[in-house]
């Protein structure tokens, strides 16, 4: 984005499991209030992305820099706990709340490497998301899986993060529930927070990028606007569904 500030760079990634290399030299950027989303077909290592970008995988080779006091800082050899506490929250397809835990302490779990102003985070979240202080004192387990993603993403925001990595959000939801999803998806970015997501649903997830990836075989294969990747006849032919 013009006049924004470059806060993620990956350059070059190659990564995988063990001897199963899955990216193939991957390349993305990241800018301040940026919504960001990567699309591809299955197996093409979109959540292998995420995941090293994270910290849950390690890249063999490449640099992943996020903003840190201004500065671009390598940061692929920190853990997932350090991460966090620079700026990163991520959010995995599936087990991302505790069905158990009520709302509230959801909250609280995502708040745990500090708890210094968590009353204050959590006051800000049921104010950004009025069902949850509707719900706080109801188990998790009790919600709608949309209500669900909207309280992983708020747990995801605790810690107030430059970025958040939303992996597969709309996955296994219902069609009536994925608009809701993609509803709460715009009014974190509203907030101030930049996003970068992978997403199956690519014509709705496009829809509200600045930008867009398409990844395929663990390899760059295009990048321009969400609205120049919809209307590009090839990429909506491959990969939106398109004829």
């Amino acid at each position: 984005m013009k006049n924004s500030k470059k806060i993620l760079n990956v350059d070059n990634v190659i990564s995988g499991y063990g001897e199963i290399q899955i990216l193939h030299g991957v390349s993305i950027e990241v800018y301040e209030k940026e919504i960001v989303t990567i699309i591809g077909p299955n197996g093409c290592g979109k959540s292998t992305l995420m995941k090293t970008i994270f910290g849950l995988l390690k890249p063999t080779s490449g640099a992943i820099e996020f903003i840190i006091d201004n500065k671009m800082t390598e940061i692929q050899s920190y853990d997932t706990e350090n991460l966090i506490k620079i700026g990163l929250s991520y959010v995995p397809q599936s087990d991302n709340v505790f069905p158990s835990l009520s709302i509230r302490e959801n909250l609280e779990m995502g708040s745990f490497i500090k708890e210094e102003g968590m009353e204050e985070s959590i006051n800000s979240m049921y104010e950004l998301f009025p069902v949850l202080h509707e719900k706080r004192n109801d188990p998790a387990s009790q919600l709608s899986g949309g209500q669900r993603q909207m309280l992983a993403f708020a747990r995801a925001m605790m810690l107030k993060p430059k970025l958040i990595i939303l992996d597969e959000p709309s996955a296994g939801l219902a069609p009536n529930l994925v608009a809701s999803v993609f509803d709460t998806i715009k009014k974190i970015h509203k907030s101030g927070v930049s996003i970068l997501m992978v997403e199956q649903n690519a014509k709705a997830a496009l829809e509200i990028s600045n930008r867009g990836y398409v990844l395929a075989t663990g390899e760059n294969k295009a990048t321009d606007t969400g609205k120049n990747l919809l209307k590009n006849k090839e990429i909506a032919s491959l990969y939106l569904g398109g004829k």
